[in-house]
């Protein structure tokens, strides 16, 4: 064979496919496991073992959404958006009360940075309050040792959704702001 035994299945139907034959990458792939060949290419992708130990918080929330009062929860998550040229990654903290923006900032990466200084913006544009719990998902840049400083040094009590569990955070989903 022309590929020396590296050729995976969407290679071959990509090989024969202009010579006339019509063949797609699952059959291919079918036809590689009947006449029993493999390719030799590894695949690229392999689990690492982290290396940090994951950090266990609670979810205090609980979806107990209802909030009766300003500043008693505050949710963050962040998202992307494409401006002009380039991706752009926009963390924003909301109050749960009001249901609206209190905190926000942009970057060109997804790092704790951003996320502080959404939470920092927050926390001085709401007169430093004491007492509200912070719930987010279990993302890097909100379970890292510094994010966890700066909400102990606010005062504030962290709440992390479950892992892998979606409806923890859907209060954060667009159907439930106003």
């Amino acid at each position: 064979m022309a590929s020396n035994g590296s050729a995976g299945a969407r290679s071959i139907a990509d090989m024969v496919t202009p010579q006339g034959v019509k063949l797609t990458r699952y059959r291919s792939s079918k036809m590689m496991k009947f006449l029993g060949l493999v390719s030799c290419q590894t695949p690229n992708h392999r689990y690492r073992k982290a290396s940090k130990e994951h950090v266990e918080i609670t979810n205090h929330l609980s979806r107990q959404f209802a909030v009766t009062s300003p500043n008693q929860i505050w949710v963050g998550d962040v998202t992307y958006v494409q401006t002009g040229q380039r991706w752009m990654y926009l963390a924003v903290v909301i109050d749960l009360f009001a249901r609206k923006p209190i905190g926000w900032a942009m970057s060109v990466s997804p790092d704790i940075k951003l996320t502080g200084k959404a939470l920092s913006m927050a926390f001085e544009s709401r007169g430093k309050p004491k007492g509200v719990m912070f719930h987010s998902d279990q993302g890097s840049h909100y379970t890292s040792r510094s994010y966890r400083q700066l909400l102990w040094r606010y005062q504030i009590k962290q709440s992390l959704s479950r892992r892998g569990n979606c409806w923890d955070d859907s209060v954060r989903s667009t159907k439930y702001l106003r």
